[in-house]
């Protein structure tokens, strides 16, 4: 395979490592936009649009955030099947048209939201599909510590505390909305409440607050940059009883009795479980997921602002 990354940062060797792990033979190119930008083993840099070829059986678009739009928009007349790291964009400006373009042109896209291929929320999808559950209320709740995210570097310095940079907790987090769509399917309203005034002094967002309204019931979701002991859970208020799933610990509980464990579970599985899916199913025309299209759908509701 041939195989263009725009964006050789963390998020893209993660995406690499997965392609060895799978025994992928491929070419892999990146275009740099630095000229002393170094040189990461196995990938050939490109320095210029013009050196871009015309025949990548995909392209990997993990850049900044807010540098995606411009990403998508110089590699769609080349036809070039799309992996987007998630979120799809940083703004709704020009998405609209920019999803009409992808779709005139029958471009495959695939948003790369990899906690779709955590196994406790495998089990929570199926879990509520199959056993024709009641549910009452939803409540998710994302929290951790942004200066443990990446320790060697200042959490200032970070994109993820830079508003111009397409950082903020509700981008960074997009997680949550997007299994909450994937689980429960497209509210009928959302409010939300966003702030940045805790004691990291960023001028990103550091929290956010969702309420999503269904049919016959809510969902809450609080995400947060400034929580020390990390939290990521979910629970799901059924008729007689409760399910909490704990996305760290990798274990699901229905008022107290494990309905599902997995200590051996490593988030970095996800990543292998998701390059898997886009290229033996999203590129084979076997099936979609996740695609440009549905991730708008769900930053629109990332977004709301009222």
């Amino acid at each position: 395979m041939k195989i263009l990354i725009i964006g050789l940062g963390s998020i893209a060797s993660k995406h690499i490592k997965a392609l060895h792990l799978l025994n992928i033979k491929a070419e892999l190119f990146a275009l740099r936009f630095q000229r002393d930008s170094k040189e990461e083993n196995g990938v050939k840099n490109l320095f210029s649009e013009s050196e871009l070829d015309d025949d990548y059986d995909f392209a990997i678009i993990s850049n900044p955030t807010n540098l995606h739009f411009k990403a998508i928009d110089l590699l769609i007349e080349k036809f070039i099947p799309l992996f987007i790291e998630k979120p799809p964009l940083a703004s709704l400006k020009g998405a609209e048209e920019l999803n009409t373009r992808l779709i005139k042109l029958n471009i495959k896209t695939y948003v790369a939201c990899n906690l779709r291929f955590h196994p406790c929320i495998i089990y929570l999808k199926q879990f509520i599909s199959s056993n024709n559950l009641r549910v009452n209320e939803v409540n998710v709740y994302c929290g951790s510590y942004l200066p443990d995210w990446r320790p060697e570097i200042d959490y200032r310095d970070n994109y993820s505390a830079n508003k111009n940079q397409g950082g903020g907790v509700h981008l960074d987090l997009f997680h949550e909305l997007d299994y909450v769509h994937w689980i429960f399917g497209q509210p009928q309203s959302v409010k939300s409440y966003k702030t940045s005034c805790s004691s990291l002094k960023i001028d990103a967002i550091d929290y956010a607050n969702y309420t999503l309204k269904y049919q016959t019931f809510s969902v809450s979701v609080i995400l947060n940059y400034y929580r020390r002991t990390p939290k990521r859970t979910i629970e799901v208020l059924i008729d007689d009883k409760t399910v909490l799933v704990d996305l760290i610990n990798n274990e699901i509980n229905e008022d107290g009795k494990v309905l599902f464990s997995d200590p051996d579970f490593q988030v970095s599985d996800t990543y292998i479980k998701q390059m898997d899916f886009f290229i033996n199913k999203v590129l084979s025309d076997k099936t979609q997921m996740n695609t440009f299209t549905e991730s708008i759908q769900i930053l629109k509701n990332c977004l709301h602002d009222k």
